[in-house]
């Protein structure tokens, strides 16, 4: 019993002490440190992990920024259709083909891939005023004064001499006649079609719905026909005029036959006043851009480049540079400068690698810029008729007693006139954008024409940008002329260098 209680107390005085027994002993120094060590070298490693999958995260997100930016967001479409970027940004371009090595000389394969790109400038609101810089040490103020077309006025954008000089070289150039007017007896007008129209066949034409009877909105619909001259405004007034007073509103063949016979007649008398059939009436000619050309033509090009940021290839293969002289009374009624796209129609400047069985070429021009040259004492304005409308209606050009695109009646009706001062230009694009970098459909209130000159003479000029609706065929085309450049590059090789004077260059 003693010894049991003797080994209890042993027991627990053994508890008690510092040193616990074996079996409870901590771990030995060195298995503390093995645990240590492996606790650090996992959360080594798991920092490390974290550092590369951030830094992967910042370089995928700095792609996507770099690819963002270098290739343009795109513009976005404003409610009217027109493309909304700001000076300089262009539009995503198309997917296109790109040529092979050496397919183009070198000033045109460093522009090809950007010609399927066509920047707009943004016109804010009507009014809005931007600073371009187009000449070194210098500014120019250019104004929006209209979104529908978008229209552009630049004030200054010519110095006086250079006007001066470019008045001289059409002089020098000589002008000829731009006239259009009604046949005389005995005359053919030069545009009128090959093959002539019974009444009954033009009937047939203007009935759409083939039903047997015209309404006003069949007749409205030719009133832009361009393939012929047999349905003027003229003949427009005088056919709307006999179905308004046609108790159901609607032609039958024999009142049309009627009404059609008296629009015919030349010179017929309304209101006792001698009705003429004026198209337009100036004097113009076509001065060459291109190297070789006076400096002062070269320079108004790099101008319109760096204005419009288009490519200067695209620019380069676009029309001369057009100068007209309005003496008094002489005018231009209403047009566009460009044409809608249609099948059976092809663009007069691509013609070269386009559709060959095509009945009709047309004008395809993306943007007009206009120059004045002089200043005009009275008329002479340039009118936009339309502009900034609500809405387009081609029955609201031509009614009974107005008609909107004959300038020398009606020129002060239009909603804007612009009067001409020497050394502004005036900047409008043709058609709107299709949303993806290229040219969409025809603006219709790019309408425009030139009022009557009253008193002095106006000089001006028009540079063009021709640009194919089909953005291949213009690619072919643009691969056709620089192949033709290389081979023609490659003969001169083999030559003698011909002197300027040998050279036929044109003013």
């Amino acid at each position: 019993m003693e010894n049991d209680q003797e080994d209890l107390m042993e027991q627990e005085e053994h508890d008690g002490s510092d040193n616990p027994p074996s079996s409870l002993k901590a771990p030995s120094r060195s298995t503390r440190l093995n645990i240590q060590r492996s606790n650090v070298c996992s959360r080594a490693y798991f920092v490390v992990i974290m550092v590369f999958f951030h830094v992967y995260i910042l370089n995928v997100i700095g792609l996507l920024l770099y690819v963002h930016y270098n290739n343009g967001p795109g513009d976005l479409v404003s409610g009217d259709g027109a493309s909304s970027a700001s000076v300089g940004k262009s539009e995503t371009p198309l997917p296109h083909p790109t040529p092979a090595a050496g397919d183009l000389p070198l000033h045109v394969e460093e522009d090809y891939t950007q010609s399927f790109s066509l920047p707009r400038i943004e016109g804010i609101r009507v009014g809005h005023v931007q600073q371009v810089s187009l000449v070194p040490d210098r500014t120019h103020e250019m104004r929006t004064i209209s979104l529908k077309p978008l229209l552009f006025e630049i004030p200054g954008f010519l110095s006086e001499e250079e006007g001066r000089v470019v008045v001289q070289l059409a002089q020098l150039k000589g002008l000829m006649e731009s006239q259009t007017t009604a046949p005389s007896q005995g005359q053919v007008e030069s545009n009128q079609p090959l093959l002539t129209f019974s009444t009954e066949e033009v009937f047939s034409l203007l009935d759409l719905n083939q039903d047997g009877l015209l309404q006003k909105q069949e007749i409205v619909s030719h009133s832009h026909s361009r393939d012929g001259t047999w349905l003027n405004p003229d003949n427009l007034r005088q056919i709307l005029t006999g179905l308004e007073v046609c108790p159901t509103g609607m032609l039958t063949l024999e009142d049309f036959r009627r009404v059609y016979d008296v629009s015919q007649r030349p010179g017929q008398q309304r209101s006792g006043k001698l009705r003429s059939q004026f198209k337009q009436r100036n004097k113009h000619t076509w001065l060459y851009q291109g190297p070789g050309s006076h400096q002062v033509l070269q320079t108004l090009r790099t101008r319109l480049i760096t204005l419009t940021r288009l490519p200067s290839t695209l620019v380069e293969l676009s029309e001369p540079l057009q100068v007209i002289r309005y003496d008094h009374g002489d005018f231009s009624n209403a047009h566009h400068d460009s044409s809608p796209s249609h099948s059976e129609t092809t663009c007069a400047h691509t013609r070269l690698a386009g559709n060959t069985s095509a009945l009709t070429e047309v004008s395809c021009r993306y943007l007009t810029m206009s120059f004045y040259l002089s200043s005009v004492e009275e008329g002479g304005e340039t009118t936009f008729p339309v502009a900034d409308n609500r809405t387009y209606e081609e029955q609201a050009l031509i009614q009974v007693g107005v008609d909107l695109t004959d300038t020398r009646e009606t020129c002060d009706r239009g909603n804007m006139r612009i009067k001409p001062t020497a050394g502004t230009a005036l900047l409008w694009y043709n058609h709107l954008s299709d949303g993806r970098g290229w040219m969409g459909e025809l603006d219709e209130y790019s309408l425009h024409g030139d009022c009557p000159v009253r008193r002095g003479v106006k000089w001006m000029a028009n540079s063009w940008v021709n640009v194919d609706p089909d953005h291949q065929q213009q690619a072919r085309y643009q691969r056709l002329v620089a192949q033709k450049h290389r081979a023609k590059s490659g003969m001169e090789e083999h030559y003698q260098p011909l002197s300027h004077s040998d050279l036929h260059q044109d003013l």
